[in-house]
């Protein structure tokens, strides 16, 4: 029969082994919640890159003025909506949208600063911001649908050089994407533990959301050398 000093030490071990498990995890925790939190950051930033490539591209004179316009609103509209959007590229998307404007005649609305202010998405990306993202896709894969302009853009120096910076952008906004999900997979796989779940140790942090949103590759649009595109 084991004495009461004896006992004591096992349970003290056992606390110890304890402690310093939760320690682990809820340190585990943290690096991954935070882990997600930068490849969310980075996801915004990339977008908006992509949105800002997708205006200066339309805005550049290859495109007809209609689907410019088209492609600049959704722009502007994906721009304001992303919490990344520093002022230079607030304040240069809606001069491009003026230009659009001038040229064609057609009524385009200009949020406010203060507007955009309210619309910005700290945490999980939800419809409005995800919307104005799939617009833009929508457009550019509707301007980049003929295979015939598609060949008489790429032929064009200036064009094509513009479309290169597109897909740049385009792909590195995927792979933040993709980057971002597989963060959020491995914190909501972690989280499913019951042990983690019985301790608490996610304390109040809020379970990830992946992105969902269209941003499927432009058929037309070349890749860059060796990307993988979706």
């Amino acid at each position: 029969m084991l004495a009461w000093s004896e006992v004591l030490l096992i349970v003290i071990a056992i606390l110890v082994v304890l402690g310093l498990w939760a320690w682990w995890y809820a340190n585990r925790l943290d690096r991954l919640h935070r882990k997600v939190l930068a490849s969310r950051m980075a996801l915004d930033a990339q977008l908006v890159r992509r949105a800002a490539a997708a205006a200066q591209f339309a805005n550049a004179g290859y495109l007809d003025p209609v689907t410019s316009l088209l492609i600049i609103s959704a722009a502007h509209d994906a721009t304001a909506s992303s919490a990344a959007a520093d002022g230079a590229l607030f304040d240069a998307i809606p001069e491009l949208i003026e230009s659009a404007r001038t040229s064609n005649g057609a009524p385009v609305s200009t949020p406010s600063r203060a507007a955009v202010a309210r619309r910005l998405d700290a945490g999980g990306m939800g419809s409005d911001r995800i919307w104005p993202e799939n617009e833009l896709t929508q457009a550019v894969r509707e301007a980049l649908s003929d295979e015939h302009a598609v060949t008489r853009l790429y032929a064009e120096p200036g064009s094509a050089e513009g479309l290169d910076t597109l897909a740049a952008a385009w792909y590195r906004a995927q792979l933040a994407r993709r980057f971002h999900n597989e963060s959020v997979a491995q914190v909501r796989q972690l989280r499913r533990n019951v042990l983690i779940r019985v301790f608490h140790l996610a304390g109040h942090a809020p379970l990830p959301q992946s992105v969902d949103l269209d941003d499927a590759w432009p058929g037309l649009l070349r890749a860059p050398d060796g990307a993988v595109t979706q």
